[in-house]
């Protein structure tokens, strides 16, 4: 007993060591939050790289800041930095899944803060999803504060992609699919 009560400090310690990691994009200079998840390292924000195309939620660069920046579908393919991907369907599955299940991932990957009408999450993976909405194909934005999408790499059987879908009035979270003309939310995982 005493044993563990000794240890249980350096082990909080070393976790909070490993959810504080971070990465450097050699392109732009920006540093990113870095956290393992399974046997997966995830960006712990949004990508924030000014590739062509990519826009700032609600078109405020201030956004982009604290949101990171919106994708469509075909930019998202190339928009991570060497060493990193874009997540397929399959790793956002297992994200889910590691984070509870569909009913409580929602609230696991939530950052503690940025969600209105008390839609916090508990962040307990570090993952820190912030909600940063969407533009839809004819350039109508949506959602900022309320709903994060991030995009998956797989496309569906009918010419749509996957997202991983959070929001702010519920503790779940899943994968949806939407045309890929919408511009959604990136997180890199590092190359296996």
């Amino acid at each position: 007993m005493r044993l563990a009560l000794f240890f249980a400090p350096l082990l909080a310690a070393l976790s909070f060591m490993a959810c504080s990691q971070s990465f450097t994009d050699p392109r732009d200079g920006q540093a990113y939050k870095i956290v393992q998840i399974g046997n997966v390292t995830w960006f712990a924000q949004n990508l924030n790289y000014e590739a062509n195309g990519s826009i700032c939620p609600e078109g405020d660069s201030r956004n982009c800041d604290r949101y990171g920046r919106l994708y469509t579908w075909e930019v998202a393919q190339n928009a991570c930095p060497e060493g990193w991907l874009l997540p397929d369907s399959l790793d956002l599955a297992k994200l889910v899944e590691h984070a509870g299940g569909e009913s409580q991932a929602g609230d696991a990957l939530k950052a503690t803060g940025g969600w209105f009408k008390k839609g916090n999450g508990s962040d307990a993976f570090g993952f820190r999803a912030l909600p940063a909405g969407f533009r839809n194909v004819e350039g109508a934005y949506d959602g900022i504060g309320g709903y994060a999408y991030i995009w998956s790499a797989t496309e569906t059987l009918d010419g749509l992609a996957y997202y991983l879908f959070l929001d702010f009035s519920s503790k779940s979270a899943g994968l949806n699919a939407f045309g890929k003309g919408d511009s959604r939310s990136v997180r890199c995982i590092q190359k296996p």
